[in-house]
C-alpha cells in the first residue's frame, strides 16, 4: 500500500526480540482495562476481545489479563476511569511525521516525556493537527500466510465480497504473512469474514496509514529517527507510534538501533 513504510515490517519482527517486556505488558494491561469498561465478556465486547488477543500474542500471562479485565469492569476496585486516550503529533529528524496514541492518567507527565524524547533525538512535539492530515486510520487484519500466493489471496478477497462481506481496500504481502486493509468501521466484519473463509488470522487492529511518505536517504538522519521512534515506543503511556518514514530497506536495516 502506498505510503506504508518498511519500518512497520521490520519493527514487527524486532519487537518480539528486544521490546521491554515490562513496559509492553503495562501498556497491554491498560488497553484491556479501558476496553473492559464496555463489559467483561469478550464475546460481546469486540474492543476487549481485540485487546486480549493482542495481549496473548505478546505473551501477557492469563492472570494479568484477568486482573486487567476485573479492574476495568469494576470488579477489581475500579481504576479504568483514570486513563484517557490522547493523541500527540510531532516531527522527527528529516521532517518525518509522527503520530502517537497514548493511554494516560496524567497528560502533563505524558506530554513532558514525549517532548523530552523528541527533543533529545532532533525532533519536536507539535500541536494537535500538525501531521494527522498525512495519515488515515484503517482496519488491518493480519493473516498467518508465509509465502502467500497472491492469485489465491485475490480470489479469497473477491469471495469475501461476494458473500456480502466488506470490500478489502488493499493488502500487503511480506515473508511472514499478509496484512489485509479495510475501512475503519469494518474491522470486526473483516476479521469475521476472513475467518469464515478458513484463513489463518494472526491478529487485527485499527492502524494509522501514512498517505504521504517522507523518504530519508541520509543514514545519520535515518539512524536518529529510528532511535527516536524506539524511545517513544518504550514509554509506558504510549500505545502506538506511527510515522510516514520510508527508506531503502538495506539502509533501514543498517540504521536500526541495537
Amino acid at each position: 500500500m502506498a505510503g506504508h513504510s518498511k519500518w512497520a515490517q521490520i519493527k514487527r519482527t524486532k519487537a518480539v526480540v528486544d521490546a521491554r517486556r515490562g513496559a509492553l505488558f503495562t501498556r497491554l494491561g491498560r488497553e484491556i482495562t479501558v476496553a473492559a469498561r464496555g463489559g467483561a465478556d469478550p464475546a460481546g465486547n469486540f474492543q476487549l476481545r481485540t485487546a486480549i488477543e493482542k495481549a496473548k500474542v505478546a505473551g501477557l500471562p492469563n492472570a494479568n489479563i484477568e486482573r486487567a479485565v476485573a479492574k476495568g469492569s469494576g470488579q477489581g476496585g475500579g481504576g479504568a476511569d483514570l486513563f484517557e486516550a490522547v493523541r500527540y503529533e510531532g516531527y522527527g529528524p528529516g521532517g518525518v511525521a509522527v503520530l502517537i496514541e497514548a493511554l494516560t492518567d496524567n497528560r502533563n507527565r505524558t506530554a513532558a516525556d514525549l517532548r523530552l524524547a523528541f527533543g533529545k533525538h532532533g525532533g519536536n512535539l507539535g500541536e494537535t493537527g500538525c501531521v494527522s492530515y498525512l495519515f488515515e486510520q484503517r482496519s488491518v487484519v493480519r493473516l498467518a500466510l508465509p509465502g502467500a500466493d497472491e492469485e489465491r489471496l485475490l480470489e479469497d478477497l473477491l469471495a469475501l465480497e461476494e458473500r456480502g462481506g466488506p470490500a478489502a481496500a488493499g493488502y500487503e504481502i511480506d515473508a511472514e504473512g499478509v496484512d489485509v486493509f479495510g475501512a475503519f468501521a469494518d474491522l470486526e466484519a473483516l476479521q469475521d469474514g476472513l475467518r469464515d473463509l478458513q484463513l489463518p488470522l494472526a491478529g487485527w487492529e485499527h492502524r494509522w496509514i501514512a498517505s504521504l511518505p517522507c523518504r530519508l536517504e541520509d543514514g545519520t538522519l535515518l539512524a536518529a529517527c529510528l532511535r527516536m521512534l524506539d524511545v517513544l515506543e518504550d514509554l509506558d503511556d504510549v500505545r502506538s507510534v506511527t510515522s510516514n518514514l520510508e527508506a531503502d530497506e538495506a539502509l533501514m536495516e543498517a540504521a536500526l538501533p541495537g
